[in-house]
């Protein structure tokens, strides 16, 4: 006579369904895990990517820094730099700020006259950060610094530098002689130092001569 099979005990089944459960949660919190740990990577290469981005603006811009002496061609007053720089067809007006909104940078058209640079000049020192050519750089730059490389040393960009004498547009005056006017020469080198939230970011980059 065949006896009847046995069957599951409802402890039995609950035990199996309690670590049915604790196995799925383990697996669970390991795959959200890897789901973190993957969106953390992929979060730091887009970082590592926008900031050489911005470097490698930066230093575009610095290499092609062009001395008009209409204004100065390198200024910087602790918060904005602004720079003059050739471009196909003239020069344009370069500013790189940090505001509330971020690291940021503003660049004018292509100008042409002395008359327009000096005008994009002195809107570059009002600007609010919604003006056409403006860019959102970095979010997260706390503090920034420049230095210029000077007599064989670094200096505080905004110290005094070597000056020079240019000579002004003809214009007439009583004894027939053109006036002059003074200007700063460019440094040898400019150090950038930002402060991100991964740590101080240093870069040094050679400033070439101006062709006379």
């Amino acid at each position: 006579m065949r006896r009847p099979g046995r069957g599951f005990t409802l402890i039995e089944v609950l035990v199996a369904l309690a670590a049915m459960a604790i196995l799925a949660g383990l697996a669970w919190r390991g795959l959200d895990g890897m789901v973190r740990a993957r969106d953390g990577s992929q979060g730091a290469v887009e970082r590592a990517a926008r900031l050489n981005t911005v470097l490698a603006q930066w230093e575009q811009d610095l290499a092609a820094l062009h001395d008009t002496g209409s204004v100065p061609a390198l200024a910087f007053d602790g918060k904005t730099l602004r720079l003059t720089r050739a471009v196909n067809g003239g020069v344009m007006l370069v500013a790189w700020a940090l505001n509330p909104q971020g690291w940021e940078r503003w660049a004018s058209p292509v100008i042409t006259r002395s008359a327009e640079l000096r005008e994009a000049w002195m809107r570059s020192q009002q600007l609010q950060g919604d003006e056409p050519g403006q860019v959102k750089l970095l979010d997260g730059v706390t503090e920034w610094q420049l230095y210029y490389y000077r007599g064989n040393a670094w200096t505080n960009a905004q110290s005094s530098g070597d000056l020079a004498e240019a000579a002004a547009p003809p214009a007439s005056t009583a004894s027939g002689a053109a006036p002059q006017r003074v200007r700063e020469l460019l440094p040898d080198g400019v150090r950038l130092v930002v402060t991100l939230p991964a740590g101080t970011l240093t870069r040094d980059l050679a400033i070439a001569p101006q062709k006379p």
